[in-house]
């Protein structure tokens, strides 16, 4: 019978004995042989050790250890987040008979259903307890019976903006100096007084009041100008107050008013896909144990946790329409539960 080789397969051909050549050549290719790296012990156990209350396998969730779940499990809680929601200051702006100039432009550019959808009332509790459940390395929410996220369609059905179309980026961080050149050419402002905003906020960022303030006096009987400015102002104002609310919870970055140079160009920008993408990022920066606060626009995350969990969290608004955003289906409202009984809810999933 033939013999079997190391690999499981017959052969025909005889076995041959190395000679002593050989044997010396082998060894001194073993003694040239580079060593394999050797990795520092308590290294290979940070990354591979499971944590408790999380991941066995940390290769995927490296940073589970600084994530708020992992504190919990350890005994150390945190309170509910504040949350950074404007659909009230929403309301102190309306586009009414006398600014039906401004209302048509909003209009054409796809933003206007984010004035009637966005919801005034936000649950500390419901939100809290599922950034708790978010993991920043998958984006995705983890839950008892496997992962959720919020999709680019959750968007488009929730607010009816736009998913498609020129992407919204911006190549470096915005100085105050350029910040307030943006501010006199496009909203037609001194010098001085936009030095005296940025230089009050700190930042290249104007003040959602100070937008107000010096706007929403701009009616239709005013100079084809002024109506460019405060039209340029209301949707600055728009999407600090929706999709980009950011956690200063009083401004927003004069960066986005580059967007509205060209009003005619607004509604060709991929706003829902921006805003997923600002939702995610708060989301993982709210993760964090030290962390006590939410940004992002909050009524798309609170929509999307009404329409896939309606028996938990929801109740409904019978006179909804279905061609309406989805955002509009619920009614939002404070939720009874503590966060620690959510999280018992959430777990029983």
């Amino acid at each position: 019978m033939p013999p079997r080789t190391r690999g499981g397969y017959t052969s025909t051909v005889p076995r041959r004995r190395p000679t002593g050549s050989e044997r010396r050549r082998r060894v001194q290719l073993r003694e040239v042989e580079p060593e394999h790296p050797r990795h520092d012990r308590n290294e290979t156990e940070e990354v591979l050790e499971g944590a408790l209350g999380g991941p066995i396998d940390r290769c995927i969730l490296r940073s589970f250890h600084k994530h708020v779940a992992a504190k919990i499990w350890l005994g150390e809680d945190r309170a509910p987040l504040k949350l950074v929601n404007h659909g009230a200051k929403l309301q102190l702006w309306e586009l009414d008979v006398e600014r039906s100039r401004i209302y048509e432009t909003v209009q054409r550019s796809g933003l206007a259903l984010l004035i009637s959808c966005s919801h005034r009332v936000a649950s500390r509790p419901m939100l809290s307890a599922f950034c708790e459940r978010w993991q920043p390395e998958t984006t995705t929410f983890h839950l008892p019976f496997g992962e959720m996220t919020i999709t680019l369609d959750d968007v488009a059905s929730i607010l009816h903006i736009p998913i498609t179309g020129s992407m919204i980026s911006f190549s470096q961080p915005l100085r105050v100096d350029d910040a307030n050149a943006l501010l006199v050419e496009l909203l037609g402002t001194t010098d001085v007084e936009a030095s005296r905003e940025t230089k009050q906020c700190r930042s290249p960022s104007v003040r959602l009041q100070w937008l107000r303030e010096n706007f929403f006096t701009i009616t239709d009987v005013s100079s084809d100008d002024d109506i460019e400015f405060a039209t340029r102002a209301f949707l600055l104002h728009l999407v600090g107050c929706t999709l980009f609310a950011d956690k200063s919870a009083t401004s927003v970055g004069v960066v986005y008013l580059e967007l509205f140079r060209d009003l005619s160009m607004v509604g060709s920008y991929a706003w829902g896909a921006a805003c997923l993408a600002f939702m995610y990022r708060q989301l993982t920066t709210a993760t964090r144990f030290e962390v006590r606060q939410l940004g992002g626009y909050l009524t798309l995350l609170q929509a999307w946790i009404y329409e896939h969990f309606p028996e938990m969290f929801s109740s409904p608004d019978m006179s909804y329409i279905e061609s309406r955003p989805r955002a509009l289906r619920w009614r939002p409202h404070m939720i009874p539960d503590s966060l620690q009984s959510l999280r018992e809810r959430l777990d029983r999933l």
